[in-house]
C-alpha cells in the first residue's frame, strides 16, 4: 500500500490518495492549518478620550501585530487623530489601557507578506509595557513614531537638520549617518534639497520630509496621520509606495487616511471608526467589499 498527500486551499483541505491492491482510493478531509503566530505589538482597550466635556473616542478597542500595515478610516471629526496622539502620548485618556509588547529585537521584524495572509492567530499579548502613563518621548524611545496630520515640518530649518531632529535620541554618528542615507535612498529629492529650508519645498516634499524625520528615530511602529492631506493625485501614489516599501523592510504602519480606498489597497487590516467608536473591523480585503463601507466611504 502507498500514499500521496495533497492540500489545496483555501479553504484548505487535504487529500490523501491510497494505492491498494491496484485500486486508487481518494480521501478528503477539511484541514486544520493555522498560519504561523504573529506578535502583537500594540493593544488598546477601551480606550476613552475627552477634550474637557466633550468626548472624543469612547470604549476604543484594537490591536496592531508585528510588520502589518493597519488603517484605520472614518469621516472627519471620527476620532481617528485623537486616536494617534493618545497613542503617542500628546493626549492622555480618561479611561483604558494601551499596551506595547515589543519583545522582538528589530533584527526579528518580519512584515506581513500579502493582505490575503491575514488568517494568523495573533500570539497573545504579553504583560507589555504601560503607555498610558508615558510621557511623548519615553514613547518614541520605546520605537513608536508620529507624522501629525498637516506635516509640522520646522520650515526655517534646513532638511538636513529636520532630519537630525528625527534622531535627537540617537547616540551613535555612524548610525545617524546611515540612517541618514537610508532617507535619502527612500526620498532622493530630500537629498537635492538637504541645505534648502524647509518651508521652501513643495507640499508633497513636505509630507515626505516629515515622514523621513520620523524613520530617524528608527521606529518599529510608524502612525501616519493624513499622508495624501492636500496633495495632487500623482504625488499621493509615490508616497503610498514609499509606505509599502517601508513596511517591507520591516517597519509595523498604523494609518489614519482620507481616502479609504488607497489605504485598504495597501494596508492588511483595517477599523472603521465612526464618532469615536469602532464600528468594524475586518481584513482591508473584506472591508473593500463590504456593502456600508463602500456607501460611506468608497463613493457605491
Amino acid at each position: 500500500m502507498s500514499f500521496v498527500i495533497l492540500v489545496s486551499g483555501p479553504p484548505r483541505r487535504i487529500f490523501v490518495l491510497i494505492l491498494v491492491s491496484g485500486f486508487v482510493i481518494l480521501v478528503s478531509a477539511q484541514a486544520s492549518l493555522r498560519y504561523p503566530a504573529r506578535q502583537v505589538l500594540l493593544t488598546i482597550d477601551n480606550l476613552h478620550v475627552a477634550y474637557g466635556a466633550i468626548k472624543a473616542l469612547h470604549g476604543v478597542s484594537l490591536q496592531i501585530d508585528r510588520g502589518e500595515i493597519v488603517t484605520l478610516i472614518g469621516s472627519n471629526g471620527a476620532g481617528k487623530t485623537t486616536l494617534l496622539r493618545t497613542i503617542s502620548g500628546l493626549l492622555h485618556p480618561t479611561a483604558g489601557k494601551m499596551r506595547w509588547n515589543d519583545t522582538d529585537s528589530p533584527g526579528d521584524v518580519r512584515p506581513a507578506s500579502t493582505p490575503a495572509d491575514l488568517q494568523y492567530a495573533s500570539s497573545a499579548p504579553g504583560t507589555g509595557v504601560d503607555l498610558v502613563s508615558l510621557p511623548p518621548h519615553k514613547i518614541v524611545s520605546l520605537g513608536i513614531s508620529h507624522v501629525p496630520e498637516g506635516r509640522q515640518i520646522f520650515p526655517d530649518m534646513s532638511v538636513r537638520e529636520n532630519l537630525l531632529l528625527g534622531a535627537y535620541q540617537q547616540q551613535s554618528k555612524t548610525q545617524i549617518d546611515a540612517d541618514l542615507d537610508r532617507c535619502y535612498s527612500l526620498f532622493p529629492v530630500l537629498a537635492e534639497r538637504k541645505n534648502q529650508r524647509g518651508g521652501t519645498l513643495s507640499g508633497g516634499e513636505q509630507q515626505m520630509l516629515a515622514i523621513a524625520r520620523a524613520l530617524m528615530a528608527r521606529p518599529k511602529l510608524l502612525l501616519l496621520d493624513e499622508p495624501s492631506l492636500g496633495l495632487a493625485p500623482l504625488v499621493v501614489r509615490k508616497i503610498f509606495e514609499i509606505i509599502k516599501e517601508i513596511n517591507a523592510a520591516g517597519t509595523t504602519i498604523f494609518l489614519v487616511e482620507q481616502n479609504a480606498h488607497l489605504a485598504l489597497a495597501i494596508a492588511h487590516r483595517g477599523y472603521v471608526l465612526q464618532t469615536g467608536e469602532v464600528l468594524l473591523t475586518d481584513t482591508a480585503r473584506n472591508l473593500l467589499h463590504h456593502p456600508d463601507v463602500k456607501k460611506a466611504y468608497l463613493g457605491g
